[in-house]
């Protein structure tokens, strides 16, 4: 007797959980010879609507925990996706890649994560100063995260361009809802299944599938939403996510890179989703005895 194949069931990655779309809808994915592949959740807009509202819930936790703890917990995805590697490189297969390139994406995917863990506990001394000021105060700035981003990640690349986008968003103390690659979107279901596995907290990163096209402009009107990163290049998607997203004056970032180079991880990225904030505090004044006066 035949064996029966089970297919993996691919869905979205909400508050820590693996819900189906609530449309109930979903597209058929196919691979270079036209066989199927997987059937993929259609996200909508109340998916989105339920991912924003995960990851507004999980900001406090995740921005007051320490830069250091923070370190941990991407160095651990890193280790996770390490001992997944097989299961991404056959996914990276199965979407057209050859296994010497699928081998290679996953590597670098890795080494991404280690290199913003190292960014997490001194991004903050590297972009914070004390400022000269006239009168007789301390005056300093020190970066804070922004809040909830999302992030409509690159479409051709699923697993390198999806890590080199999240990566500095959490690392700076953002939480993200993120919608992946819509024709490359397998390493994106299984990216959340490291996650939930790993001790990065649920709402943290949240991974919707489906069309640019249909959220695109949901992603950019949301009232919660504080800043947005496109990294693709639609025009008229371009356009209308500038307009909309002047309504609440949310942040918006077009990084459309070659995620293979060097220059495309730095820690100019994590600075980007950083808001300044700048404390003045009254300067004591203290005698030659070290006594106040």
């Amino acid at each position: 007797m035949a064996e029966l194949e089970i297919l993996k069931t691919y869905k979205l990655y909400i508050g820590g959980q693996f819900p189906r779309t609530e449309s109930g809808r979903y597209y058929e994915l196919r691979g270079a010879k036209k066989e199927l592949i997987a059937n993929i959740c259609l996200s909508s807009r109340k998916d989105f609507r339920n991912a924003e509202v995960a990851a507004r819930g999980a900001f406090s936790g995740w921005s007051s925990k320490t830069h250091f703890n923070r370190s941990q917990i991407l160095y651990r995805i890193a280790e996770m996706m390490e001992g997944r590697k097989d299961q991404f490189v056959n996914e990276l297969v199965q979407q057209g890649l050859t296994k010497k390139q699928a081998e290679q994406e996953v590597s670098l995917s890795v080494d991404r994560w280690v290199y913003y863990a190292g960014w997490c506990d001194k991004y903050s001394a590297l972009f914070s100063s004390v400022n000269p000021v006239s009168s007789s105060h301390f005056n300093f700035s020190v970066p804070e995260p922004t809040g909830v981003v999302a992030i409509i990640a690159p479409e051709k690349s699923s697993l390198l361009g999806l890590c080199s986008v999240i990566a500095p968003v959490i690392a700076g103390g953002n939480t993200c809802v993120v919608l992946a690659s819509e024709k490359l979107p397998l390493c994106a279901v299984t990216l959340g299944e490291v996650m939930a596995t790993s001790d990065l907290s649920g709402g943290v990163v949240n991974i919707l599938t489906g069309t640019s096209a249909e959220l695109h402009s949901h992603f950019s009107s949301h009232m919660d939403v504080n800043a947005l990163i496109y990294c693709r290049n639609n025009k008229d998607e371009i356009k209308l996510i500038g307009e909309n997203a002047s309504l609440n004056v949310k942040r918006v970032f077009y990084w459309d890179k070659d995620w293979t180079k060097d220059d495309s991880q730095n820690p100019y990225l994590i600075l980007d989703l950083q808001e300044i904030k700048t404390t003045w505090h009254p300067v004591e004044n203290i005698g030659v005895s070290g006594s106040k006066y």
